[in-house]
């Protein structure tokens, strides 16, 4: 394999790090790369801006609306932006409900929501994960009762991240009770504003409002609402499964907060010597930045099977594994680096513009905020001992 870019590819990032310089709002920037909290307008702000640009969409096809960009331009694309201090895409739409509607979605589907979706004019979230059905989603209970044209739905959803955001959710609900569980579910899209939803915030360990509970009671769906066959759920569900934990890695973040590890440790003195002086510290880093570069060739090879037309396999275990133990170290050596700055955990302090008496230098007030968020990312998407099985499963054949 060739690793070094083509004089195109290295123009083309180029012209994506000038895009960034010259329309990244710097209030944004500044919150993304301090760790600071985002909220709703700061995300819908910077994917409109790209969407004017016609970059909406980084890994969509042209006839969809994206860019049609080739495999190694998404990844330069996420890699400068990460680096820039732009926010991550919220991806329940772009990234995960907008492959399904693509792939198995009608005409008028999509047309419908995904113009919508590109534009930020509608934010998504996922229902998936129930209580006692998360890594084991194929127990999930919430029920879709056909009554003519519409479907009835009760039941709960978990986990629901940015759920109080939403317009829109799609849904696994159960269909056929009677037969084995994969085989009787199916895959819906439910305006959030259908009388029958309630949704109930969830306050992480950060003290964030990130996920919610959403309870389903008596909400009507329209049949329409049916993406493919009825039934046939599990195999979309897979098919998204697979793009959740490829963007779960999250190669071109964990290189960004790399590189704010290596400036605080650079701050931190210890014992009359910067951090990084410490031979111990920066071996610690070092090995983490051996495993990301591995990691990163890894990425680069499922992106090539995804290029032609392989929806991820095994392989998508592989990196929603090792993406997130890396990330976690890096949040655990931040945590280290800033010491005794990290127990005080004041989300109040968070917040851009803050007026109050932050303890500690400014780097340091969001390290223990991301340290415990990053606790999620070994669970979320499916648990990390989940997609071990998979992968004795689909590789080993145990």
């Amino acid at each position: 394999m060739d690793l070094n870019f083509t004089g195109e590819e290295n123009a083309f990032r180029t012209e994506v790090r000038a895009f960034l310089s010259q329309n990244l709002p710097a209030d944004i920037r500044h919150k993304v790369l301090n760790g600071l909290i985002l909220d709703r307008d700061d995300y819908v702000r910077w994917q409109r801006i790209l969407h004017k640009r016609g970059w909406g969409g980084p890994a969509w096809p042209a006839q969809f609306g994206g860019p049609g960009w080739n495999v190694v331009q998404q990844y330069i694309f996420e890699e400068e932006s990460a680096a820039a201090g732009a926010p991550r895409a919220i991806s329940f739409g772009l990234k995960m409900v907008a492959p399904v509607i693509m792939a198995f979605g009608s005409k008028q589907q999509q047309e419908r929501y995904l113009p919508r979706i590109l534009a930020a004019e509608e934010w998504w979230c996922q229902g998936y994960s129930e209580p006692g059905a998360g890594s084991d989603l194929a127990s999930l209970k919430t029920r879709a009762v056909r009554e003519g044209n519409e479907y009835v739905v009760n039941g709960q959803k978990t986990w629901t991240t940015l759920g109080q955001y939403a317009d829109w959710i799609f849904c696994l609900v159960r269909t056929d009770p009677q037969v084995k569980p994969q085989a009787g579910i199916s895959f819906l899209l439910i305006d959030m504003k259908t009388p029958g939803i309630t949704v109930r915030p969830i306050i992480t360990m950060d003290g964030a409002h990130e996920v919610n509970e959403v309870w389903f009671e008596d909400v009507r769906v329209p049949v329409e609402n049916l993406v493919g066959e009825e039934n046939r759920g599990w195999t979309y569900a897979k098919f998204l499964l697979g793009h959740e934990r490829t963007n779960i890695a999250g190669i071109g973040i964990a290189k960004r907060e790399l590189a704010r590890l290596k400036r605080i440790a650079r701050e931190e003195i210890k014992n009359g010597r910067p951090l990084i002086k410490d031979p111990l510290f920066a071996a610690r880093i070092a090995q983490v930045e051996i495993d990301l570069t591995a990691l990163e060739i890894t990425n680069l090879r499922v992106l090539s099977a995804e290029a032609e037309r392989r929806a991820p396999g095994p392989e998508a275990s592989i990196l929603k594994i090792k993406g997130t133990e890396i990330q976690q170290a890096i949040t655990e050596l931040l945590t280290h680096a800033v010491g005794q700055y990290a127990l005080p955990l004041r989300r109040e302090a968070m917040a851009a513009g803050y007026q109050g008496d932050a303890v500690g230098p400014d780097y340091a007030v969001a390290v223990s905020a991301g340290y415990l968020n990053m606790r999620k990312l070994s669970i979320y998407g499916g648990s990390n001992e989940i997609q071990k099985n998979i992968i004795s499963q689909m590789i080993l054949g145990l």
